[in-house]
Formats: structure tokens, C-alpha cells, sequence
């Protein structure tokens, strides 16, 4: 059998783990940023466009105001802010999921960035947001610390993520959803389909709602609720910075 370097690293990196090494990760998403839109809205069913919505509702910026949105991907998740006049800024680990959102969105500013390590100072933004991607975080509670200094006293925090539903029968046949549908769909749509089986266990291995809410104030922050969509398959977690 012959032996090729190049395809032997394509094998190594194609998916992560759930050690969540953040070079894997970043690996990971660069290889799936042409069609990541795409499979997101199959695999959500359409709903990722209601729970987007909400998020935004929740950020509740206003023109002047200055948002960083993290794990941004392409900027879908950042060009609502952008189009009401708010200053977004979207940051994301993988460099490839910058270049699709640079030539969608050249009106964006993108930024490659850790989200335990930002490049931006302290109390720099009126309000921070994350979707489906704290999950992605080996050290979450260090990334909710992180977000906490660069966010303004009395600024915010909304951050959408998969979750646990709340009702027993259908948390079961979610957990079957994932496992047994997800991978053979991304199989005939996604250019790399072995990142969609780590994307699954991640979702399966996060914490519930009210364990994550705890992570937030345990991090400083203050007033933490969360608010379930859709059932408990996302959940949107908001809390404030303390005024100085």
C-alpha cells in the first residue's frame, strides 16, 4: 500500500474529538466553511433562522452600540447586526470560515480569533454573543471569563447553544436524531461528513441549561437566565456585566 503525507494529515484533521483541540477545531471548520450554511439549515430543519432571530432579539443592539459576535463563521450570525447600523465585529478561530464570510460580507469586519485569548482590550463592547460554538471550547469557563473583560460594565451577554429537551419522550428521539440522521445526511451534502459525527457527540456531551447558567455566574456574571427554544434543543443564555 502506498503511503501519501498529504492524504495521511487530510485523514488526521477531517474531524475533532472531544478533547477539542483548538487546532483540530479550527481544521475542522475550515474544511466544511463552502457548505456549512447549507448543512446548518438542513440539519435544523429551517429552525436555525427562528433561533437566530431570537438571539438577535436578545442581543437588543442599537445603532452606536458595538458588538463582538463570536464563532461568527461566515457572518451569517453577525449581518442582522450589521444591517440594523450596530457595529459588529464577527471573530472566529477558523480562517476559512473568514474568507467565505470576507467575500459575502465585505462590509464586515472579521477577525481570526481564540475566544479564551481575544485580541481586543477591556470593557471594549456594549454586548458580546455566541452561537453553537462555546460547545466547541475545551476551557468554556475560561471563554465566558474572556468575553466577561471585553464586554463593558452593564453590557451583555446572549449566547445561543444546543441544550437538553425539556419534555422525556422527545429528548429521546432528539438523541436518536443526532446519532443516526445527522451522519448519513452530511454524508451525501458536506465535503467533509466525519465533522458532523464530532458536531453530534458535542452536542450530546454538553451541559444542560442549568449547569451552564451556573459556568456564567461563576464567571462574573450577574442576573443569568436562560430561555429554551424550540423544546430544549437550543437554549439561549443572557447576563450582564456588573456596573463599575
Amino acid at each position: 500500500m502506498s503511503f501519501c503525507p498529504k492524504r495521511d494529515k487530510i485523514a488526521r484533521v477531517n474531524r475533532a474529538d472531544l478533547n477539542k483541540k483548538t487546532t483540530d477545531i479550527a481544521s475542522m471548520f475550515d474544511q466544511v466553511a463552502e457548505r456549512y450554511d447549507l448543512m446548518n439549515g438542513i440539519m435544523s430543519l429551517g429552525q436555525h433562522l427562528y433561533w437566530r432571530k431570537q438571539t438577535v432579539a436578545a442581543v437588543h443592539a442599537r445603532p452606536g452600540q458595538k458588538v463582538l459576535d463570536v464563532a461568527a463563521g461566515t457572518g451569517t450570525s453577525s449581518e442582522p447586526f450589521a444591517d440594523a447600523g450596530v457595529t459588529v465585529i464577527a471573530a472566529d478561530l477558523s480562517e476559512g470560515m473568514i474568507a467565505v464570510g470576507r467575500r459575502r460580507r465585505p462590509d464586515i469586519e472579521f477577525v481570526q480569533a481564540d475566544v479564551t485569548a481575544l485580541p481586543f482590550t477591556d470593557n471594549e463592547f456594549d454586548a458580546v454573543t455566541m452561537s453553537y460554538g462555546l460547545r466547541n471550547v475545551a476551557d468554556y469557563p475560561k471563554a465566558l471569563r474572556e468575553l466577561y473583560r471585553v464586554t463593558k460594565p452593564g453590557g451583555r451577554i446572549v449566547i445561543n447553544e444546543f441544550s437538553t429537551p425539556t419534555f422525556g419522550p422527545f429528548r429521546t428521539l432528539y438523541r436518536n436524531y443526532i446519532m443516526k440522521l445527522i451522519p448519513p445526511i452530511a454524508r451525501k451534502v458536506s465535503s467533509n461528513p466525519e465533522s458532523y459525527e464530532y458536531l453530534a457527540e458535542s452536542i450530546l456531551a454538553w451541559p444542560n441549561q442549568d449547569e451552564l447558567a451556573r459556568h456564567f455566574a461563576e464567571a462574573g456574571w450577574q442576573d443569568v437566565r436562560y430561555r429554551n427554544l424550540t423544546g430544549g434543543i437550543v437554549a439561549l443564555h443572557r447576563a450582564y456585566k456588573p456596573q463599575a
